[in-house]
């Protein structure tokens, strides 16, 4: 006996110790998109939802710059575009191409994402977004916003007489 029915997963079901073997419930499977920004046809859409949320960054910060790295496998850096929007927002963009279906594939498991990806990130006031560096390796982006330096107080001694 079952504690969860198999129609939950869809009537399909696998080895409940292996996490890729249970196919993901998705909610808005049979929801209609119909008219407006939604009316893109529902594979694409959640193609593009899954990149976007694929997509990891890191942001650190150090003395003196804010660094972020962003796992980027299988781009060139011809198709990433990093910018900085409204003054002190650090936009990160591209996409990655679904790979080509030949006629006679036949495909068992499709996991790695592809379409559009867009990740912003508000900077602090301290970055020095007029002196943003990027570099491209081994599909990781990084990219390293200088700091402004902390101006130290300036402290006065002040005699005491009397």
């Amino acid at each position: 006996m079952a504690l969860i029915p198999s129609s939950f997963f869809g009537g399909r079901r696998g080895n409940i110790f292996d996490p890729f073997s249970l196919d993901i419930w998705d909610p808005l499977q049979d929801f209609p998109f119909t008219g407006g920004a939604l009316s893109v046809p529902r594979s694409e859409f959640a193609s593009d939802t899954a990149a976007v949320a694929n997509t990891r960054i890191d942001w650190k910060e150090t003395p003196e710059a804010h660094v972020f790295k962003a796992d980027l496998p299988g781009l060139k850096k011809e198709e990433v575009k990093v910018e900085v929007e409204e003054g002190r927002v650090l936009q990160i963009s591209g996409e990655r191409n679904k790979e080509k279906e030949e006629k006679n594939d036949r495909w068992h498991r499709v996991e790695r994402s592809s379409g559009r990806f867009l990740r912003r990130f508000r900077l602090p006031e301290n970055a020095k977004v007029d002196q943003v560096r990027a570099a491209m390796e081994n599909g990781v982006l990084t990219l390293t916003v200088p700091k402004e330096e902390v101006k130290k107080p300036e402290v006065k001694a002040i005699d005491i007489s009397g």
